[in-house]
């Protein structure tokens, strides 16, 4: 390779991965916790959906007990299911027959939790299992708070108007310069990508093994990563993206364009101020569409004008992976006439755009091969969050010399110092939070967000003022494995789901995060060990 091109890739590189490091740990770490959402929110609510998973969900009496409290006469209701688990979302517009007048304030349920209203729309969670309704904040819990914190959803609170949400619009620029350091990094080892590979000393000076650990891991984690970053790209940009086709194929109707690529349903139901005679049995339309759909699952139901003559029923759905890798389904019923007038299968025969979206999904997170490949997701996501220290900490060393002017020496080392702190801090808080959420009451979106924030933000204060990298890597890395070590512990003293009863009762959720923790917490120890050990092993050559 021409000295040119190097220096050109070596610059781009290093700049892009400098700037996006402290944030693309950030969204790497909670993406990687992200993969197991589902477990996690099992664990901490101690409602396992793998030991109910035959049970039969019954929605007429769910229906019927909305009807009560909220008259759904005219008002369009909507299920997002929550796939493997026992809750749904739950969304009712406001009456379109006029001749009703609501005037109930928010009601709460047999629990106590209040209905969340917006004007005399209603959006809460059920949960089957508990039988129970909650706002979104009441029922936030940490599986949420990860999933959105890798995609920096709780930076959208910032107010800046930029005509996108804060948190997605720095979330998708992190990606593209992601992409552009993965890039531009492979283009740099590309005449020594075989051997590069293989070479890993991590018993050597310190810059020999950050060097070969960011190589080799870099190298390993590549096609993972840039997996990631494009699909990444699209979840979050995808309004942005299809901006050029909108003008060149659609001339500036950015509603056509949207409903080819079905992102929403283009029929509107007009209200008939007539009554549906006999009774409402969507229950059989969900049994009939999951007998029709054999090798698949329902995703979501809405009703259009519930108890009207124009009411319709949409379900969508998905494939089920080992039938078809990607595939998303449709099917409108028309209430009136019992049949069906658009049906859209998520099987082979899906249509291109559904397989495609169906496919960015299913790639971003891993949900197509189980426990063990969300576990191999799992280790090259902290695999990633490795390669990024170990880029910081080269970048420091390589310009930590003589012949480096001294303020800029000690600007790098308090950028790197700032870096790492934020980075590090972010694994024992993390694990501080999982107890946090087991021993609190009540546990809320406001508890959530006190306990990780503001722990993060005196830890990572503590590691910046102390200023000692080293240190601050191995201290955070045995408070990590020893609070992840207690994970399962305060699990059982809360609860009483000890690892043995929990996989007794077959409630594989929960196990799974217990041992997950544990899991964690010995490679944290074997770790901490080593570089103890080295160290020690370092101070006798010096002496």
């Amino acid at each position: 390779m021409k000295n040119r091109n190097y220096n050109i890739y070596f610059s781009t590189h290093t700049i892009s991965g400098i700037i996006i490091s402290a944030i693309l740990f950030v969204i790497f770490f909670a993406g990687s916790y992200t993969l197991f959402k589902k477990d996690i929110s099992a664990w901490q609510s101690n409602t396992s959906f793998r030991a109910r998973e035959e049970t039969k969900l019954n929605y007429n009496t769910l229906l019927d007990s909305l009807d009560q409290k909220h008259n759904l006469k005219g008002r369009d209701v909507s299920f997002f299911f929550q796939e493997n688990t026992m809750d749904t979302y739950v969304s009712l517009t406001a009456s379109k027959d006029s001749t009703l007048k609501s005037k109930k304030k928010p009601e709460a349920d047999k629990k106590g939790a209040k209905i969340g209203r917006r004007g005399d729309g209603i959006n809460f969670k059920y949960n089957f299992a508990r039988g129970e309704s909650k706002t979104y904040e009441e029922s936030y819990d940490l599986g949420e708070f990860l999933y959105r914190l890798h995609f920096l959803a709780q930076l959208n609170k910032v107010p800046i108007r930029l005509g996108v949400p804060f948190g997605y619009m720095l979330a998708g620029l992190v990606s593209f310069f992601f992409l552009f350091a993965l890039i531009t990094g492979l283009l740099l080892h590309w005449d020594k990508i075989v051997s590069n590979f293989f070479i890993f000393r991590p018993w050597s000076k310190v810059k020999t093994a950050w060097t070969d650990s960011h190589t080799a891991l870099g190298m390993i984690g590549f096609p993972y990563q840039l997996i990631y970053a494009i699909t990444g790209i699209v979840l979050i940009f995808n309004a942005v993206l299809l901006t050029p086709f909108t003008y060149l194929m659609y001339d500036g109707k950015s509603q056509e364009l949207y409903r080819d690529l079905d992102y929403f349903d283009e029929k509107e139901y007009t209200y008939g101020y007539q009554s549906l005679p006999g009774k409402i049995d969507i229950q059989s339309y969900i049994n009939r569409t999951e007998k029709l759909w054999q090798g698949s699952y329902i995703k979501s139901v809405s009703i259009k004008n519930y108890g009207d003559t124009s009411m319709h029923l949409i379900m969508e759905g998905a494939a089920d992976v080992e039938r078809n890798f990607s595939g998303k389904g449709k099917i409108i019923y028309q209430l009136k006439d019992d049949k069906i007038v658009y049906q859209q299968s998520p099987l082979p025969e899906s249509n291109y755009v559904n397989q495609v979206k169906s496919l960015i999904y299913r790639l971003h997170f891993g949900d197509y091969g189980g426990y063990a490949l969300k576990i191999v997701y799992f280790i090259l996501g902290i695999m990633g969050c490795v390669v990024i220290i170990s880029g910081i900490l080269v970048w420091l060393v390589a310009r930590d010399k003589k012949n480096v002017p001294e303020h800029k020496r000690k600007f790098n080392l308090w950028l790197a110092n700032i870096f790492l702190a934020i980075c590090l801090s972010m694994f024992p808080v993390t694990a501080l939070t999982f107890i946090a959420v087991k021993l609190g009451n009540p546990v809320d979106m406001d508890f959530i967000y006190h306990v990780f924030f503001y722990s993060w933000l005196v830890i990572s204060a503590y590691y910046i003022i102390r200023k000692n990298i080293s240190r601050t890597n191995r201290e955070t890395l045995l408070m990590g494995s020893t609070v992840s070590f207690l994970i399962p512990i305060a699990n059982g003293l809360t609860t009483g789901n000890w690892i043995w009863k929990t996989y007794a009762a077959g409630a594989v959720d929960i196990l799974f995060v217990d041992i997950l923790s544990l899991c964690i917490a010995a490679v944290g120890f074997i770790c901490y060990y080593k570089i103890k050990q080295k160290q020690r092993s370092e101070e006798e050559i010096t002496v």
